[in-house]
């Protein structure tokens, strides 16, 4: 039997010692391995996510330091559990790490090695590098959890020749980190896409998915949103832009459409001076949640392997933008902010 790898290489991390505490302290770990339902990868590349930042920068319920954080992987496969039948070491996957949901570092990214459960992970072709792998696994989850749940939008299953649906799904931040991957999913379920976005990002969001753009800074964005729809059916509207004003015009967009008049958000919190209006349910959503029903399987499993490998999925946006190679560089990733792309660190 061969030894596995993580047996002959140590295990570093960069930990968080105490709440609002820089930099990281990179030390040695523990080494991973998985149970009978898990997957152990050596990191290639992580990603930074504004969920880290505020891990870090503030005092959060629940979260005992020393700690790992870290959210967005991917690498090779070194180990699997035996009842892991879809993974096999040596396989090239990405995956969300479940650190945030599990609070056990073993399921943390800003480590060498990382374990990953099976249905929060898929392989992906040669033609993927890593780096840009890298940018999607939280994007992606949350994206899902917001559009495909029983609790939130509902909508039909994504596949890679999807029937057109005479309905629409607005999108509000269709370009950002979240945004254009709740484009392609809706796009990918067949769905008609209306999103928000600045206008030199159209282009990017036409490529992505959606069938029509508004300008996110218009003045009467929620009368111009019902406007474009007018006569149309509306599956809902997902706000992944986390922007507190477009969330309120979204809801007030949506008092006006036909159809199913449920916002999910980014937000936990409602943030309009006014109710949430009448005959519109605010839903927020959180990525981890997909990870015990039926939508974690539904994209990372039955639609994300196929659908990278002939293309169909993978736009590279956001663009990898690496700045460090090593988990030391993890800290300046997080300090500073990059702009036309994602904060991608290596990792040897």
């Amino acid at each position: 039997m061969p030894i596995p790898i993580q047996m002959m290489e140590e295990n570093y991390a960069a930990f968080l010692v105490r709440p609002r505490r820089k930099p990281f302290d990179v030390d040695e770990a523990e080494a991973r391995f998985p149970d009978e339902d898990e997957l152990v990868i050596k990191n290639a590349a992580v990603s930074i996510n504004p969920i880290d930042i505020f891990m870090q920068d503030e005092q959060v319920q629940n979260l005992t330091t020393p700690a790992i954080l870290g959210a967005d992987v991917a690498g090779e496969v070194v180990e699997v559990g035996s009842q892991v039948n879809r993974f096999s070491a040596g396989d090239r996957v990405m995956g969300h790490a479940l650190r945030l949901a599990t609070e056990d570092d073993r399921h943390a990214a800003f480590q060498n090695f990382t374990v990953l459960l099976p249905n929060m992970a898929c392989q992906i072709p040669p033609s993927l590098s890593y780096e840009d792998a890298s940018t999607m696994p939280l994007g992606i989850s949350t994206a899902a959890a917001a559009l495909f749940q029983e609790k939130t939008l509902n909508l039909r299953p994504p596949v890679q020749y999807p029937p057109t649906q005479d309905e629409w799904v607005i999108i509000a931040g269709a370009t950002g980190n979240v945004g254009s991957h709740g484009v392609r999913l809706a796009a990918a379920a067949g769905y008609k896409v209306l999103g928000t976005a600045s206008t030199s990002s159209f282009d990017v969001a036409k490529k992505l998915g959606a069938t029509e753009l508004v300008d996110y800074k218009s003045k009467d964005l929620a009368g111009t949103l019902a406007r474009k729809l007018d006569g149309q059916r509306v599956a809902g509207a997902f706000d992944a832009s986390g922007t507190p004003s477009s969330n309120v015009e979204l809801a007030k967009a949506l008092a006006d459409c036909e159809g199913n008049r449920v916002l999910t958000t980014v937000l936990d919190w409602w943030p309009g001076d006014d109710p949430v209006p009448q005959g519109v349910t605010f839903a927020p959503i959180q990525a981890i949640d997909i990870r015990n029903n039926a939508v974690g399987k539904m994209v990372w499993e039955d639609y994300l392997p196929d659908a990278l490998a002939t293309g169909k999925y993978f736009i590279p946006f956001p663009k990898a933008k690496v700045v460090g190679t090593s988990l030391k560089d993890i800290q300046g990733a997080m300090d500073n902010k990059v702009s036309g792309g994602k904060a991608v660190v290596t990792l040897k």
